[in-house]
């Protein structure tokens, strides 16, 4: 489906033709109808699948068509300051040929970047995106004016939960008129997540998105092996020049700062993001790495989520994740926009069953790679054996479709061609860039 068969207003339709969207992905095409009849949703649809498009196009429509005053007029939160920022970023190429403003508000150490939004906020914006726990803060200061809001959006909502916003979330709410329209996207669709619709959604249509697989152009690869392996495999396996985009995730900062340090020993192109850093040190960190400035960027999971960044060659997992959503989410990196990926995970022994669970949730073995020999030998995997919640009949499910006969792993051997790879969010190249709202530090 092409966006002009929807009643975009034409201003609207420029934006995205500017920003070289041409064809729906199958979020936009189920939401979008429902959104633009005014109608509450609850959608199923995890990072990558146009989902940001998918609920900004009609709110921007519908500001665009009937803006009046100064207040704000759509409320989108999000659990963290790097999506608030993308997403604030693709409004601005959206509404480029649009007489709507928009701003990001995030938490950070930086007194400059709260007088910016304070500013913004008091001298009148359209489109708020924001972390709940900064905008509390300025609505404790009794200068954000909410009641005119008319669209409230939560994005990644079960990654708010999961952090403790419930409680913020709630309160926000409660600074908002009854009327309005209300959009919730989640990745996943917990018991909370319903809790949580049930209290803020007025009989709300429902959308889900092939949720919980990844892509499958991405080619899945584990390796098994003990804890102190883990640093040397590294090494080895970023040994492939061609490799100039990596991101690595490690579970703790402390092994995060770690493993960069160590790396650039080695004399590798590599950075660390963590939540130590303040927002400036993050965000000049992001930029280099998405101007191939930076070859290696070790992250926690601040980055699992929400970020889009084009032609990530590799995704590696230093742990494995507790949550196998994240394990979805960490590796959906890479394979945007229908191109190839690459992701690769440690498991020692203390992960089987943790790695079990996701091999469960994916319906799919991935492939166990030999460690190189001069690392020394290494355990079998075997989950269940150790206790711990694994699935006995993991192997009884899976052993008609493993992986015999493959000897050894190479990037090289990527020959998947599936075509029905997810779709990314696709941003603007620097084609148009908004007068500045000050929004930016």
């Amino acid at each position: 489906m092409k966006f002009n068969e929807l009643k975009f207003d034409d201003s609207v339709l420029e934006g995205i033709d500017a920003m070289g969207f041409e064809t729906m992905t199958p979020v936009q095409e189920q939401a979008m109808p429902f959104i633009m009849e005014g109608q509450d949703m609850i959608a199923c649809a995890q990072t990558g699948t146009g989902k940001t498009a998918a609920f900004m196009l009609p709110v921007l429509n519908a500001l665009h068509n009937s803006r009046t005053g100064h207040k704000v007029k759509a409320l989108v939160l999000v659990p963290t300051r790097e999506l608030a920022i993308q997403i604030d970023q693709q409004i601005q190429g959206f509404a480029y040929f649009l007489n709507v403003s928009s701003l990001a508000i995030y938490g950070g150490n930086d007194s400059m970047n709260w007088d910016v939004q304070r500013k913004a906020i008091t001298s009148g914006v359209d489109v708020v995106v924001a972390t709940p726990g900064r905008l509390i803060q300025h609505l404790n200061l009794k200068y954000v004016d909410l009641t005119g809001v008319e669209h409230f959006i939560l994005d990644e909502a079960d990654r708010m939960l999961d952090m403790g916003f419930y409680d913020d979330i709630v309160k926000i709410h409660k600074y908002m008129p009854q009327k309005k329209q209300t959009l919730m996207f989640s990745a996943t669709m917990p018991k909370k997540i319903r809790d949580l619709a049930k209290t803020i959604l007025h009989d709300p249509k429902e959308v889900s998105i092939a949720i919980s697989k990844p892509a499958e152009k991405i080619m899945q690869v584990a390796y098994m092996l003990y804890p102190n392996q883990k640093i040397p495999l590294v090494r080895h396996l970023l040994s492939d020049k061609e490799m100039t985009s990596v991101i690595i995730f490690s579970s703790t900062k402390t092994a995060v700062k770690e493993m960069a340090m160590d790396l650039k020993r080695k004399k590798m192109n590599a950075e660390a993001i963590h939540s130590d850093l303040d927002q400036k040190e993050r965000e000049a960190i992001l930029r280099e790495f998405k101007n191939r400035k930076v070859q290696i960027l070790v992250a926690t999971d601040i980055l699992a989520r929400g970020i889009d960044i084009e032609n990530i060659d590799l995704v590696m997992n230093y742990d494995v994740p507790s949550d196998p959503e994240d394990y979805v989410h960490r590796i959906g990196r890479t394979a945007r926009a229908e191109k190839d990926g690459l992701a690769i995970t440690f498991i020692t022994e203390h992960d089987q069953d943790k790695f079990a669970r996701i091999e469960q949730l994916i319906e799919r073995e991935i492939y166990k790679a030999p460690v190189p020999p001069e690392l020394g030998e290494t355990p079998e995997y075997n989950p269940g054996r150790r206790g711990g919640g694994g699935n006995r009949n993991y192997r009884k499910k899976f052993n008609k479709s493993g992986n015999k006969g493959k000897k050894h792993f190479h990037k090289k051997d990527n020959k998947n061609t599936h075509p029905n790879a997810r779709h990314g969010d696709r941003k603007q190249q620097g084609k148009h860039h908004k007068p500045d709202h000050g929004k930016k530090d």
